[in-house]
C-alpha cells in the first residue's frame, strides 16, 4: 500500500503526464528557454484559500529553481480581490505548471470555503463534518486535504483504513447480524485492528449494531433528524452516532440538534464551484 507521500507525488507527476504529454509546444516555441519572469496569483472571489502547500509541491517537482512565495497560508480567509503570492523563475516552467496548480487551488479552496461554512453553522453544537469517498478519481488526497484546512474531519480515504458495513453489504451476507458475525470471524483470523462501523436502515438494524462488540460507529442512513431523535431518546446508545444521505445545508442543523456526533456529505466534494483563481505573467 502507497504511503500518503507517495500517493502525492505520483498524484503530481500522474497530472503532469497528463497535461504536458511530450512536450508544451505552444510555450516552447514561442518562449526563450532563458526566459525569466514573475506571475502573480490572484484570487477574484471571498474564500478560504487551500492549496497553497500543493502549488509549491508542483513547483518544486516541475522546476527546483522556480521561487515560490505566498502571503498566506492554506486556511485563510481571503477577500477578493487578493494578491496572493507570486511565482519568480523560467516563464516556460511556469506555464507549464500553471494549469494543474489553478485547478488544484481553484477546486480545493472551493471544497475548503464550503466545509468551513458548514463548520461555522455547527459551531455550538459537538457534531463533527465528515467528507465522503464521493471524490473525483485520482484527485481524492487534494480534496479530503481541503475538507480538512476547511475544518471539516475525513472518512475513511479508501476501502482499506476502515471497514464500513453497507446495505449491499448485509444484503450479500443475509442479513445484518451475518455482516457482523462474518466482519468479526475475518478480523480474529487475520489478526486484524482496524475501525468497524456499520450502516443501519431500521430501529432493528441500530439495537443489533448497539449491542456488537466490534462495531465501533453506527451509521444512520437517511433518517430524518426526528427520527434520530426519538431513537437516541429512547435507548442507551453505546457508540458514536453518525447521520448520512439527504444531507443538506438547508437541514444539517436540524440533525445536529438530533444529537449525533457526526455528519457526512458528498456534497463536501462532489458538488462545489471552483473558485475563480488566476496566474499572470508581469
Amino acid at each position: 500500500m502507497s504511503s500518503p507521500k507517495d500517493l502525492f507525488n505520483n498524484f503530481i507527476q500522474n497530472a503532469l503526464a497528463e497535461d504536458i504529454g511530450s512536450g508544451d509546444y505552444t510555450t516552447l516555441s514561442t518562449i526563450p528557454h532563458n526566459q525569466m519572469s514573475e506571475a502573480i496569483c490572484w484570487v477574484k472571489e471571498d474564500c478560504i484559500i487551500a492549496g497553497v502547500e500543493m502549488a509549491k509541491k508542483i513547483g518544486e517537482i516541475v522546476d527546483p529553481s522556480l521561487k515560490i512565495e505566498f502571503l498566506f497560508e492554506d486556511g485563510a480567509h481571503i477577500l477578493a480581490p487578493k494578491n496572493i503570492g507570486s511565482i519568480k523563475g523560467s516563464v516556460q516552467s511556469i506555464l507549464k505548471l500553471e494549469r494543474l496548480l489553478l485547478n488544484c487551488m481553484q477546486r480545493m479552496s472551493a471544497i475548503a470555503t464550503k466545509t468551513n461554512h458548514l463548520v461555522q453553522l455547527l459551531a455550538p453544537f459537538q457534531t463533527q463534518i465528515l467528507d465522503t469517498r464521493k471524490t473525483t478519481p485520482n484527485f481524492r488526497i487534494a480534496e479530503k486535504w481541503a475538507v480538512k484546512i476547511g475544518g471539516g474531519m475525513n472518512h475513511r480515504f479508501g476501502l482499506y483504513d476502515q471497514i464500513l458495513i453497507k446495505d449491499n453489504h448485509i444484503k450479500a451476507a443475509g442479513g445484518i447480524q451475518e455482516a457482523i458475525d462474518a466482519c468479526a470471524s475475518y478480523l480474529i483470523k487475520h489478526q486484524m485492528q482496524i475501525p468497524v462501523i456499520v450502516e443501519v436502515k431500521n430501529t432493528e438494524e441500530f439495537l443489533i449494531a448497539n449491542n456488537a462488540n466490534i462495531v465501533d460507529r453506527i451509521l444512520v442512513d437517511n433518517f430524518t433528524p426526528t427520527a434520530i431523535k426519538s431513537l437516541i431518546d429512547q435507548h442507551i446508545c453505546s457508540k458514536p452516532i453518525e447521520a448520512s444521505g439527504g444531507i443538506t445545508e438547508q437541514n444539517i442543523l436540524e440533525y445536529a440538534q438530533s444529537g449525533v456526533n457526526y455528519v457526512s456529505l458528498g456534497d463536501l466534494t462532489h458538488h462545489v464551484q471552483s473558485v475563480d483563481i488566476s496566474l499572470k505573467i508581469v
